[in-house]
């Protein structure tokens, strides 16, 4: 989707900056804003999964688009990460009313943000985008809990194949390990313990080579006794 950057005045402009900047520092609790530098009227988010759902345990990746009647016009919202629900559609649109019909300029972009958390706790059935999660709420909730909590766990839980999350910690996953060599592991009173490890192999090759000597200079003493004795 394109950028509306270009289409905006620069008075919104200004006032979605402001309020992105403010959601980054302060974000709603369960959900981390991921604003882009480049395109401002493209909010990236990652959602909690609320306890007590068939979604507890995932995180929801989402945008916000800001379009070039914003903020007369309400943002779009779509899921990126695959959910069984009935507010959500196949290409991962996202249908609550806060995004239609009772959207107001002042609600702002956090309230819009909640609303959407809010969502999976209390799903719509009557505005389902998804008629199939829709009827199944309605009719056999087990069923539809048992199939939202199966591409919970497919798409938004971070195992294989997942889809999940926000940008990997660079402390994740495993690290280079460290050369044997490793100045910073030291050893008793504070040298490296490679270097230990050489000194006590320079010690014991040291020991060897004076026991060779005194064996040598022993032996040297007991022929000068017995050449002494034959005289």
């Amino acid at each position: 989707m394109n950028s509306n950057v270009e289409n905006l005045p620069p008075q919104v402009l200004r006032l979605v900056y402001k309020e992105v900047s403010a959601l980054a520092a302060d974000p709603p609790e369960g959900i981390k804003i991921y604003p882009s530098e480049e395109d401002i009227t493209e909010l990236h988010t990652a959602i909690e999964g609320p306890e007590g759902t068939p979604f507890a345990g995932g995180i929801f990746r989402m945008r916000l688009v800001l379009g070039k009647d914003f903020p007369a016009v309400p943002p779009k919202g779509y899921f990126l990460t695959k959910i069984f629900h009935p507010n959500v559609g196949h290409k991962g649109e996202i249908c609550v009313n806060v995004l239609k019909r009772d959207w107001k300029a002042e609600l702002g972009l956090r309230h819009v943000l909640l609303t959407i958390k809010c969502l999976l706790i209390h799903p719509n059935p009557e505005s389902a985008l998804n008629e199939e999660a829709g009827r199944l709420l309605l009719e056999d909730y087990a069923e539809y809990a048992s199939r939202a909590r199966l591409l919970t766990e497919i798409h938004a839980m971070g195992g294989p194949g997942g889809t999940s999350g926000a940008p990997q910690d660079p402390n994740d996953g495993p690290q280079p390990k460290k050369h044997a060599g490793d100045p910073t592991k030291r050893g008793p009173g504070g040298a490296p313990v490679a270097a230990l490890g050489n000194g006590a192999n320079a010690a014991s090759n040291s020991s060897s080579s004076n026991s060779s000597n005194s064996n040598v200079v022993g032996k040297k003493k007991t022929d000068k006794k017995r050449a002494l004795r034959r005289l």
